[in-house]
């Protein structure tokens, strides 16, 4: 923007300093033109006085014509005197002659001389009229330019201005933002000294303890490491599984374009160059069409070694170049394939020159087929090599000292490279094939059924090709991945696992799932939320009343205390009666035996009253006793007992007794109503605290609803900040694009009126 502002200044003074000259220009110019009426003024006068000069010689030689005239008149009286006066006449006429024809010169140049001065001060003015217009034309072009210009420079400066006091503020709050980066750094530098120091220290301590405790490493050593069962892993023999998988397809994409291929080539030896319809064909591709007819026991077995392969790798088996055994019986299949290859190759070669040498053959149809001649070449040697490769690999499953370790890495980059060089030989064969069959169309001898045949062969090699480039691809693509995991052995180790070892970290592997399946139980059903917090609830309040019951425990505990006394007190006091009781039975054993019978019945039947007083407070404990029945029915108890003992002690007895039932009512009806306030306390309690816990959740989640309502808030007001930030940003560039725009196109328009 600075660059653009004085870019922008120095074209103002440029122009300025255009509008300077160009007014002094018209200035100059205004002078001259005034400079130019003056001298047309004074021709002006000196051809007003010239006309009137002009004027009087007209008169003076009209006068003179006359004066002529009379004298001439007169010469005719006076001959003689006319003689005389002629002579004189004649002096006088061709003195006047000469001077009439100098003036009539003069006044012939003075107008030659003022027509042309005419002339040339009208030419000059039109030209000074037109050039002055002309100037203030572009004066007043140059003023509306330069007002526009300098509008234009104030709202950019102003708009500028506005952009320099953002990109201020921008840059403080980037600045803040630095230093806060800064101080983070900074305490992040300190964490990790402080972690490498701490970590530093716990690798001492391990290294310490590792050096005093661990007596013998036998992962150090190859030969003792090679001893330990490795682990089974699980996710390699997946991925082994899913990249057999697509091998399979792969190959099976292969076996069946190589079936079509092969039977298609059959049919058009059978076809071309003569056909086996109405000719007989030559032994030699009578030979090659009966090899070619066998074509599927050879080509069938290599999708079924695949097959084989892809169901031996399994998630509970070891797969390894050292245990994979069906990788032996692929390699057989694809040698006895490669051996149908040579078998075939040959007939394939001279059935090509034989075509060649047929009179259909054209030069262009010759060099295709030595095309293919080269090509099939080159197939036979691709599946020898791969043959080779594979064959490799499939060794270390029956000698494993056969192949190296160092050369695995090698076998599988030669493989990929093989697999690509298969590709591009089929890319050249389906390129010289399809050049031939398009040739083959041109024979005048060509019938629909070679063309459908070329056609089909054509599809089939398209169709090899693109299952060959998949295969070379999926080879490569993963091709670190066998490289690096197809074998594998103990932990820290570098050796190749045996089929021993294998074998005994299957059977290790099967004990460990037995294991871990007898250990493993079902899992209770887990509480659901909603319930887990009404459990909650009811737990607090359990608690509440649990220290409530526990208050009320240690009451009645003190009351059964304070009753026992009681008990031990009455229990005395009834010992005290009985003796005394007895001391009376003996003395009124005689007198009184009847009356004392009476006596203890009536005992016998109160007691019975009692417990029927008990079960009637314990069946209704909850309806409302009333002091004045209460009052009425013992008054009443107490007169039926005075009445019915005859004795001072016996009535003392029933008293007592009496009011022992009652105290044990009223006893049983406090604990009732203790254990009952005890509870609604408890229950007060529990309530009391489930309120404040409700407050209390109520308050914090007041506070979050308020925290959002501001998050909620910010955000809205950044969002708006920001789409005012971006509105103004985008209002800025455009308008600060039209300026370049006009500025562009003032700048050409300066170029072209400087041009």
């Amino acid at each position: 923007l600075a660059s653009l502002i004085f870019q922008l200044r120095a074209q103002n003074q440029v122009l300025k300093k255009g509008v300077v000259d160009e007014q002094a220009n018209s200035a100059s110019l205004k002078e001259q033109l005034k400079m130019k009426d003056q001298s047309l003024r004074k021709l002006q006068q000196e051809m007003d006085s010239l006309s009137f000069r002009n004027q009087q010689l007209a008169k003076r030689v009209e006068l003179l014509q006359d004066e002529l005239a009379l004298s001439e008149a007169r010469g005719k009286k006076n001959k003689k005197s006319a003689e005389s006066s002629s002579q004189l006449s004649q002096e006088q006429k061709s003195v006047f002659n000469e001077d009439l024809q100098k003036k009539i010169e003069e006044n012939e140049r003075l107008h030659i001389l003022f027509f042309e001065a005419d002339e040339q001060h009208k030419r000059l003015e039109a030209e000074l009229r037109t050039r002055l217009e002309v100037l203030e034309t572009d004066a007043a072009q140059h003023q509306a330019v330069v007002d526009s210009l300098t509008r234009k420079y104030t709202d950019t400066i102003e708009k500028l201005q506005n952009d320099k006091a953002k990109l201020e503020i921008k840059s403080q709050t980037l600045e803040r933002e630095a230093k806060d980066c800064r101080l983070r750094t900074e305490e992040c530098q300190q964490q990790l000294k402080n972690l490498q120091a701490a970590l530093g220290s716990r690798l001492e301590e391990s290294l310490c303890i590792i050096n005093e405790k661990v007596p013998f490493n036998d992962t150090k050593s190859n030969r003792y490491n090679a001893l330990n069962v490795p682990l089974h892993n699980r996710r390699y023999q997946l991925k082994l599984r899913d990249l057999a998988g697509q091998a399979l397809a792969f190959v099976q994409e292969l076996v069946t374009a190589l079936l079509n291929f092969h039977t298609y080539t059959e049919q058009k030896v059978q076809i071309f160059p003569i056909d086996s319809a109405t000719d007989t064909i030559s032994p030699l591709n009578q030979k090659f069409s009966q090899y070619l007819h066998e074509n599927a026991s050879y080509v069938r077995p290599l999708e079924e070694g695949m097959l084989q392969l892809f169901e031996s790798i399994t998630e509970d088996t070891v797969t390894v170049l050292e245990t994979a055994v069906k990788l032996k019986a692929f390699s057989e299949h694809l040698a006895s394939y490669l051996c149908f290859l040579r078998k075939i190759l040959p007939y394939q070669l001279k059935s090509l020159e034989e075509e060649c040498e047929s009179s259909l053959c054209t030069a262009a149809l010759r060099a295709r087929n030595m095309d293919l001649h080269r090509d099939m070449k080159r197939l036979t040697a691709v599946f020898e090599k791969l043959h080779t490769y594979v064959s490799l690999l499939a060794l270390p499953s029956k000698k494993p000292e056969g192949l190296l370790r160092t050369n695995y890495n090698l076998v599988f980059t030669n493989i990929a490279t093989s697999l690509h060089g298969f590709h591009d030989t089929l890319k050249d064969i389906s390129k010289h094939y399809s050049q031939k069959a398009t040739l083959e169309q041109d024979v005048p001898t060509a019938t629909q059924k070679l063309i459908t045949t070329n056609d089909c062969i054509l599809s089939s090699v398209v169709a090899l090709t693109n299952g060959v480039g998949k295969i070379a691809s999926f080879f490569s693509n993963n091709l670190d991945h066998f490289t690096t995991s197809l074998s594998y052995g103990p932990k820290g180790g570098t050796e190749f696992i045996s089929p021993l070892s294998a074998e005994c970290m299957l059977q290790y592997k099967k004990k460990a799932v037995a294991y871990m399946k007898s250990l493993k139980k079902p899992c209770a059903d887990s509480v659901p939320y909603e319930e887990a917090l009404a459990n909650r609830r009811v737990l607090l309040s359990s608690t509440e009343s649990r220290e409530g019951l526990a208050q009320q425990v240690q009451q009645s505990l003190e009351k059964i205390a304070k009753l026992e006394q009681e008990k031990e007190h009455w229990m005395l006091e009834a010992q005290l009666a009985k003796i005394k009781l007895e001391k009376e039975n003996q003395k009124l054993k005689n007198s009184l035996s009847g009356h004392l019978t009476e006596t203890v019945q009536e005992c016998s039947v109160l007691p019975n009253v009692a417990e029927q007083k008990k079960e009637i407070a314990e069946k209704s404990p909850r309806e409302p006793i009333k002091s004045t029945s209460l009052a009425t029915k013992n008054k009443c108890l107490l007169k039926f007992l005075l009445c019915q003992a005859p004795d001072a002690e016996s009535r003392e007895d029933l008293i007592k007794n009496h009011y022992m039932s009652r105290i044990a009512e009223v006893t049983s009806h406090l604990q009732l109503a203790d254990s009952k306030s005890v509870h609604f306390h408890a229950e007060c309690r529990a309530l009391a605290k489930r309120l404040s816990l409700a407050e209390k959740s109520k308050e914090s989640l007041m506070e979050e609803l308020k925290l959002a309502s501001q998050n909620i808030s910010r955000l809205q007001a950044s969002k708006i900040s920001y789409e005012d930030q971006l509105s103004m940003m985008s209002d800025h560039l455009c308008s600060m694009n039209e300026t370049l725009t006009k500025q562009r196109e003032e700048i050409d328009t300066l170029k072209m009126t400087n041009k």
